[in-house]
């Protein structure tokens, strides 16, 4: 096989993108705008690659912030953990949650290393915090979580970290087609020192995955990790399965056709749902992976600042 394409050389310093199909992403518009605002002399560039790559795409990459004095980092969506497993030896260190989570969402390159952090399970908690009512899970509300890729990984340790238990699930049920994927949540989830008890359901049947949100108590939180609705077509449930009374459902992402999202909002009144997209998941993610890359603190104003810059280029809310 012929060594995957790198990217070209930067002539600027530069931030990459490592996802699927990278020139959607309302980032791309919207990185102009946070450099200005944070007075960044930096671009960003997308480097695009399936979901199957092989392990050379992401060594590419990755021996491309190595060797390339301004390629400052990079921020990595839907291969978090495939980028660690085929590139782990290029990279210097890790930070906690990154060898926790065995996967990476963020690269920097610092004083000739390259330093790999997992940055979702603190990001996916910002976005938890903001959409979630405080001790909502004071009672027998579950989290099914259909997707068990990184940000279920993330979402699992975040979870297992919130200091009141009022706040944190007593069940997370994760749903996956991929057995391997599974195995690794397994590994995660029997790392945590937690009270929460973890499933894992292998599953591609969208029968099976309805009677599974059917059969939650009420105020369950129902989330789709999945990429089905952006990089693949879809909904790993059918129109007819009915969201849990006063439940929550989460959609992780926030541009493409956003079945599942459409779901819920079909059901929003009747069912006395809170639905939430991914816009908020993409402002902390981005963000926190811009401040590490260059060294920039963004919190409180800043970041509201930057939530204002990024609004007039959101895409339609999957209308």
């Amino acid at each position: 096989m012929a060594p995957y394409p790198p990217p070209p050389p930067c002539d600027r310093p530069t931030l990459y993108f490592v996802g699927v199909r990278t020139a959607g992403s309302s980032i791309m518009r919207v990185f102009p705008r946070w450099a200005e605002e944070l007075n960044l002399d930096a671009v960003i560039r997308g480097y695009d690659a399936a979901l199957d790559a092989p392990p050379e795409a992401y060594r590419a990459i990755v021996r491309h912030l190595r060797e390339d004095d301004l390629a400052r980092g990079a921020l990595v969506t839907s291969h978090k953990i495939a980028v660690l497993q085929a590139a782990g030896d290029l990279v210097d260190d890790l930070d906690p949650y990154a060898r926790t989570c065995g996967e990476v969402s963020c690269l920097a390159a610092r004083d000739g290393r390259l330093l790999g952090f997992a940055k979702d399970p603190i990001t996916s908690a910002s976005a938890w915090r903001a959409f979630v009512p405080a001790e909502h899970f004071a009672g027998d509300a579950e989290v099914l979580c259909f997707g068990g890729g990184g940000a279920a990984v993330a979402l699992s340790v975040a979870a297992a970290d919130f200091p009141d238990p009022d706040d944190r699930p007593r069940r997370m049920t994760f749903v996956e087609v991929d057995q391997r994927r599974l195995e690794h949540l397994r590994s995660v989830h029997e790392a945590l020192d937690t009270d929460i008890t973890f499933d894992r359901v292998l599953s591609d049947d969208p029968a099976r995955n309805d009677a599974m949100v059917q059969a939650l108590p009420p105020g369950s939180m129902v989330i789709n990790a999945t990429g089905m609705g952006k990089d693949l077509p879809g909904s790993p449930i059918r129109d007819a399965a009915p969201f849990p009374q006063g439940g929550l459902a989460w959609e992780l992402n926030y541009r493409g056709e956003l079945d599942f999202l459409q779901q819920a909002r079909r059901q929003q009144d009747a069912r006395g749902l809170g639905v939430e997209d991914g816009w908020v998941y993409f402002l902390h993610g981005w963000s926190a992976v811009i401040a590490e890359v260059f060294g920039v603190e963004i919190a409180g104003a800043r970041f509201r600042a930057l939530g204002r810059a990024a609004a007039a280029l959101r895409p339609d809310r999957g209308a």
